[in-house]
């Protein structure tokens, strides 16, 4: 029998050795992608604002594409949908 109270102690120990090594592995790989995450956010820039288009002026912009060929009907009238949101 005392070779079996050995080998669960000894199981025991491996077991808890794996769990500990495991946990401070998750540990480290989580603290790195924090760091890398807080690294990748404190460099990059702030969007630029977008310029406000007025939707009347882009309209008639779209127009003289439409006019002279350059657009379609179909591509026209999506476009224009897209403008004033419908």
């Amino acid at each position: 029998m005392p070779r079996i109270g050995r080998a669960i102690a000894r199981t025991a120990v491996v077991a808890g050795t794996a769990t500990a090594v495991s946990g401070k592995v998750s540990q480290n790989q989580a603290n790195k992608q924090a760091e890398k995450e807080a690294a990748e956010t404190a460099g990059a820039p702030a969007p630029a604002a977008t310029p406000e288009v007025d939707p009347v002026a882009e309209i008639e912009r779209l127009g003289a594409l439409k006019d002279k060929g350059l657009l379609t009907d179909e591509e026209f009238s999506a476009a224009k949908a897209k403008i004033l949101g419908i």
